[in-house]
């Protein structure tokens, strides 16, 4: 139940805190006033989208907060608690519009998604605007209409999942492919992991084939460079025999002084590295020799990886990885027929599932709908429309491919006069009639859900005298099992409130606010009086007035 209301800068209201209780609660004023400004604030809490023209004039931002008291919201305790947002039982919401464009929504005090946001206010407020019964014209929202009144929620949810797992059989069946199409690629795949188990490397060995290439290339090269040194090192005026000469020289000068002997000991060390570098290349030179035939063959080998990587769009390295793919592909198709006869068997079964959760819910819909026909019919007699009558036809589809929304669609078929052929709602109802007959549908599911605030945007527009005072009455006995706010313009209403709130609008030459209070029981006589006496306000329109609030309240 929503238990205050604060508005700050929006619009024409420049600060308003309301306070709001149980049952009924109606707003009236002045066309133009802004009464469906509270309705705009509690749209934005749901998160409608932000019109920074709403920031009021000469302000940096708006700001809209509310409470809620969540003592008989389950569904919306249990929300809180899923998104760690819930804080002891206490519900607020707050939204944020900056005048330069954007705007920030709060849950508890902590920020949210305005996506979060909205869930949440599903839970805690159902608004109906001005035009929502609009939405009765189409057939779709019609069947949602019905399953929410037949609470069919349970089994409509089984019909779609199955639906969906029938859906996915029959995608994974159409991409096995029939017979030939399944053998042409599998003959495909065959050749292209034949074609890579005999060439594809893993990376380390495809390094090793790079480098033996590059050194196979360059064999010559490297033969007459390796020899060159031995010579160098080893020959007869070679550096190995020039530091042999100078090594026995200073011998003789360490015998002379001891402190040559650390150099003399670095210069042997120095003659064994050289002889040991020496015989490594004499060794190097001896065992290699030119293998054209080796080199053209890794040339190949090179070639068909370079290929085979354009082939599969992909680098020589990750050629393994692709032979991994095909196989896997391979081994999928080649179980493929028994896939296909698995498959076949679980589409058979879960077809019979579908067929009884379809025909659960059709026989539900055809109980739903007789009942909701009949209690609407008998609606539509009290709201101005005596002898009227609304059936719920149910129409079935064209055999096929399960569907998700069952196997019935709907059309509400009315006739609003005694004798008169029932068609389809969307061909002939008046915008009166909708609003009235959207009424009726509302009375009629009251009770489906535990949401606790019931918002009407003067959804009475369109009618007046007897039929105004039974809107009224409905709308009070609403309030009774329900939080109601309705925003009207029908005294006839307005009496039947529990409380009244009146908006009006002021201004003093430089700039226009709106003021939003709680009347009592003499505001909301003379309030009541304006509605039914216009400019004029005559002692009997007073006394009409007190007699219309207190025959309401005695109710």
């Amino acid at each position: 139940m929503l238990t205050t209301l604060y508005v700050r800068d929006l619009a024409v209201v420049a600060e308003a805190e309301i306070t709001l209780g149980a049952g009924l609660t109606v707003v009236t004023g002045e066309t133009g006033a802004g009464k469906s400004l509270l309705v705009d604030a509690l749209l934005l809490l749901g998160g409608a989208r932000a019109d920074a023209t709403l920031v009021r004039s000469g302000a940096e931002r708006a700001e809209v907060s509310a409470e809620f008291d969540l003592a008989a919201s389950p569904a919306a305790r249990a929300w809180l608690h899923t998104q760690a947002l819930d804080d002891d039982g206490h519900c607020s919401l707050r939204r944020v519009l900056a005048a330069a464009g954007g705007s920030r929504a709060w849950i508890n005090g902590r920020p949210v998604a305005l996506a979060q946001l909205g869930e949440l206010a599903a839970h805690l407020l159902e608004i109906h605007g001005q035009h929502e019964h609009q939405a009765l014209l189409q057939r779709e929202q019609q069947l949602a209409l019905l399953d929410a009144y037949g609470a069919h929620s349970v089994t409509l949810l089984q019909v779609r999942e199955l639906a969906q797992r029938l859906r996915a059989l029959a995608h994974e069946a159409a991409t096995l492919g029939d017979g030939s199409e399944r053998d042409a690629r599998l003959q495909l795949l065959a050749h292209q992991c034949t074609e890579l188990e005999r060439w594809a490397l893993p990376a380390e060995r495809l390094a090793a084939l790079e480098a033996e290439q590059r050194r196979l290339g360059h064999a010559e090269r490297l033969l007459a460079g390796s020899a060159a040194l031995v010579d160098q090192l080893e020959g007869d005026d070679g550096l190995r025999n020039q530091l042999a000469r100078a090594a026995a020289e200073l011998a003789r000068l360490a015998e002379i002084d001891a402190d040559l002997g650390a150099s003399r000991e670095l210069l042997d060390a120095v003659l064994i590295q050289l002889g040991e570098a020496g015989s490594a290349l004499a060794h190097y030179a001896e065992a290699r020799d030119l293998d054209p035939d080796r080199l053209a063959e890794v040339d190949a080998h090179l070639q068909h990886l370079h290929d085979l990587a354009r082939k599969h769009r992909c680098a020589p390295d990750a050629l393994p990885d692709v032979l991994t793919r095909l196989r896997d592909e391979h081994a999928h198709l080649h179980d493929a027929g028994a896939r296909l006869d698995a498959l076949a068997r679980e589409r058979d079964a879960l077809t019979r599932d579908y067929d009884t959760a379809a025909a659960a819910l059709g026989a539900a819909r055809q109980q739903a709908a007789q009942r909701l026909g009949a209690e609407v019919s008998a609606l539509m007699g009290t709201l101005g429309m005596p002898g009227g009558h609304l059936q719920v036809a149910l129409e079935a589809t064209a055999p096929g491919a399960a569907d998700a929304q069952g196997r019935e669609r709907c059309e509400f078929l009315i006739s609003t006069n005694p004798g008169q052929a029932l068609r389809p709602l969307r061909r002939v109802a008046s915008g009166g009639e909708l609003a009235r007959i959207s009424l009726a549908l509302e009375v009629s599911m009251l009770g489906l859900d535990d949401i606790g605030c019931m918002v009407f945007d003067e959804v009475d527009s369109g009618i007046g005298g007897a039929v105004a005072e039974i809107v009224g009455h409905k709308l009070r006995a609403l309030g009774r099992v329900r939080q109601v706010l309705c925003v009207t313009h029908l005294a006839q209403v307005a009496a039947q409130g529990h409380a009244h709130l009146r908006v009006s609008k002021h201004s003093d030459g430089a700039a226009t606010r709106t003021q939003i209070e709680t009347l009592d029981v003499e505001g909301r006589r003379d309030e009541l009086a304006r509605m039914l006496g216009g400019v004029s306000i005559t002692p009997e329109t007073r006394a009409h007035a007190r007699a219309m609030l207190e025959q309401a309240q005695a109710r």
